[in-house]
């Protein structure tokens, strides 16, 4: 065995840094054979269950990483040696779960900072968890003291180590945490001789030590160096941040303490020290529990008191106040506390047992009012028509000369671009209105911009009777799938769907003035469910369209709107909800888009869509008003044909659906315009569309589907129609 190996096995009073040994190294080969050739040595070897861990970690783990060489640790103190894997890997596994509260870039830069903590009781605490986190990757630690028994109240210590330095306790529990994270320890505390050794290199200094005179030469050269100094004192949870970095010329202890000379404060007792520590602390914002004791020092208690919990606490605030300093956010000079009695104290008269939701107002279902004449029956069926968000954008004037439908402007969002969505949902609306018209021996004669393009008139109807036999005999039997047509977001069954069914759909389309194509194919169905999961995802991080598509959520127990979609109506099981709700927050999707992630947003219509026996999607030849006016016909023909052939029928609305420019696609969004241009032209070609062709709606068609759990509601009566001298239109004869 040679002199290096040998070195490698000395064991003082103050070893505290873990052996890493190699097989492959012939010295840490003999190393290892002298260890192991110790009866009372103790072997753990953890290779197969983080080899395990590694190899389940998503993203996968490089080969580079994956790959490397294992280490064994030797532990002096413990007369252990344990198995770990390298550098590398091990990092990559021990800190997997910090993500994503800490991206793996911000880890990498986390892993550069050098910190020194001066005073390793409150100073124990803090050291460790920024070790657990990966917040450095060299830590110094300076006390002179040792562990006593009367420390164990706060310093997570044990008997074992009774009597051992505290700056050793520390480094060792850091090396049985992380062999790899770099230790020295300042046995001696921090003095004048190691000042230099001590602050050199370091991008922050968190001082907890009692001695007076050190926290204010710490401070003094700290601000020389222009290094930040943070701060923990326990009591009600006080955090101070001193940003010498940034304001060269502060003065120390925030002014605090005026122009006081280390060596004025050098040897104090406790009792002596009381009056500047009660100007640091600020006297009448100390706890009274740590106040009343201050009183007491000498008298019935030794010297001030520290709680465990407390000092747990101030673990975390440090540790997150390193997390911004590593990131670079703000961080200004500066004291708050974090009073956990005191916000517990003013949470104890609101506190009380939460009681069960407030069970929501019966809704009235429009579907099931029988009307009382043709007039009535066609205002009916208009209000039943489907819009993007069931946002209604219609307005009904009933007149003796007929009725009108008039488009509402205001209720739209930023996906109706031009207003195409609400001409395609118009359109729908007087599809319903010549069904009704039909059922009741009536012909409804539809009248488009009949006071010209750019009015807000879009559809004039004009009721009149017809002989019997003339009416339209196919539209009168739709009747009834027209009013219970729904929404079904279900996930239902792939099953083939008839061919001559599928020749007359797209005959219909055409006769509307549409194109129908119909994806039935398993790998264009599942294309598609991946070009309209990643169009959600777009739709989720961007804010505006995020705010507008939780905007349509209706969700129990809270005032409900005819307006919207019923969230119970989304097929979502507890999990799913729960995940809608946290998607919904506009902070954790920024986060998300900051990342360049949330691949995740997309996975519901994802599997919706992957599980459909068909996609259909209708188009139009030009994208005019008009145009998207008779999409919209097209588009409830299909639908009521659809749930005829007992089918479920969901709409699926890429955000790129009614862009028609580049210009279109910056208004949707601005910061993923491209990307989004990008998915449109995909989704083109998946489809088979030509250059001229507009989309007007995409509807994904399932079998087996269980019926939804509700229906979204309509705005009511009195806020849609509108009935000139309050009487009906009178039908021509």
């Amino acid at each position: 065995m040679t002199a290096g190996a040998i070195a490698k096995l000395t064991v003082d009073a103050e070893t505290h840094t873990a052996v890493l040994l190699r097989d492959d190294d012939d010295e840490d080969r003999a190393a290892l054979a002298t260890l192991r050739s110790q009866p009372d040595l103790v072997i753990i070897d953890h290779a197969d269950g983080t080899t395990q861990e590694l190899a389940d970690l998503l993203p996968p783990v490089d080969v580079s990483v994956s790959g490397e060489s294992r280490r064994w640790v030797w532990y002096p103190w413990r007369r252990t040696l344990v198995s770990v894997p390298g550098p590398l890997s091990f990092r990559k596994l021990r800190l997997d779960r910090n993500r994503n509260k800490i991206t793996a870039a911000e880890q990498e830069n986390f892993g550069r900072l050098s910190i020194g903590v001066v005073g390793l009781s409150v100073g124990h605490s803090i050291a460790h968890t920024l070790a657990m986190e990966g917040l450095c990757g060299r830590l110094r630690l300076a006390d002179n003291d040792t562990i006593a028994l009367s420390n164990l109240n706060r310093i997570p210590a044990t008997v074992f180590d009774i009597g051992i330095n505290k700056a050793i306790v520390v480094a060792r529990r850091i090396a049985e945490l992380d062999p790899y994270l770099l230790t020295e320890t300042f046995t001696t505390g921090l003095t004048e001789e190691c000042m230099d050794q001590f602050f050199d290199g370091l991008d922050l200094v968190i001082e907890e030590c009692d001695s007076l005179d050190m926290k204010l030469r710490v401070r003094e050269e700290a601000r020389a160096r222009r290094i930040p100094v943070f701060m923990e004192t326990s009591d009600r949870g006080l955090f101070d941040v001193e940003r010498f970095d940034q304001e060269p010329t502060r003065e120390v202890f925030h002014g605090l303490i005026g122009d006081l000379d280390p060596a004025s404060l050098r040897g104090l007792s406790t009792h002596d020290k009381a009056p500047v520590v009660m100007r640091i602390l600020q006297a009448v914002d100390l706890s009274p529990r740590m106040a009343a004791s201050m009183v007491e020092i000498d008298r019935t208690v030794s010297t001030w008191p520290q709680l465990g919990g407390d000092v747990q606490l101030g673990g975390a605030t440090v540790a997150a106040a390193v997390r911004r300093f590593g990131r670079g956010d703000e961080l200004p000079s500066g004291r708050v506390r974090f009073d956990l009695d005191r916000v517990l104290e003013g949470l104890a008269a609101g506190l009380a047992d939460p009681h069960p939701a407030i069970a929501s107002p019966v809704d009235i279902d429009l579907t099931e009012q029988v009307p009382t004449s043709p007039v009535e029956a066609v205002v009916q069926a208009v209000r039943l028509a489907p819009s993007g968000g069931n946002s209604q954008p219609w307005k009904v004037f009933v007149s003796p000369a007929g009725i009108e439908i008039r488009i509402v402007r205001q209720r739209t969002s930023a996906m109706d671009v031009a207003f195409r969505g609400s001409y395609v949902s118009i359109g729908a609306a007087a599809f319903n209105a010549r069904v009704a018209a039909a059922r009741f021996g009536m012909r409804a004669t539809i009248t488009e911009f009949a006071e010209g393009p750019e009015s807000d008139l879009l559809v004039s109807i004009a009721l009149a009777t017809v002989p019997a036999g003339d009416a339209d005999p196919r539209l009168a039997q739709m009747y009834a799938a027209m009013i219970h047509r729904i929404t079904n977001r279900n996930i239902g069954r792939r099953r083939e769907l008839g061919r001559e069914w599928v020749l007359g759909l797209q005959s219909d389309a055409a006769a509307d003035g549409a194109r129908l194509h119909l994806v039935t194919d398993q790998a264009r169905v599942s294309d598609l469910a991946d070009i309209l999961a990643e169009s959600d995802r777009f739709r989720f991080l961007t804010p505006q369209l995020h705010q507008q598509m939780t905007s349509e959520l209706r969700w129990p127990s809270r005032d409900r709107a005819s307006l919207g979609i019923d969230v119970d109506a989304l097929g979502l099981d507890s999990s799913d909800m729960a995940k809608l709700m946290v998607s919904g927050r506009p902070d954790v999707m920024g986060q998300l888009a900051s990342w360049g992630v949330g691949a995740a947003l997309g996975d519901n219509t994802r599997d919706r869509v992957g599980a459909s026996s068909a996609v259909a999607v209708l188009t139009v030849p030009g994208d005019s008003p008009a145009d998207y006016l008779r999409g919209g016909m097209a588009v409830e023909r299909l639908w009521i044909r659809a749930e005829e052939h007992h089918l479920a029928v969901h709409p699926v609305s890429p955000v790129f659906l009614f862009a028609r420019s580049e210009a279109d696609l910056r208004g949707l969004s601005a910061e993923f315009s491209a990307d989004l241009g990008a998915l449109s032209a995909r989704f083109r070609r998946t489809v088979g569309m030509d250059d001229v062709e507009a989309p007007v709606l995409v509807l994904r068609m399932s079998h087996d589907t269980p019926p939804p759990a509700v229906r979204s509601q309509r705005l009511d009566r009195e806020t849609v129609v509108s009935v000139s001298n309050e009487s009906e239109a009178r039908p021509q004869r």
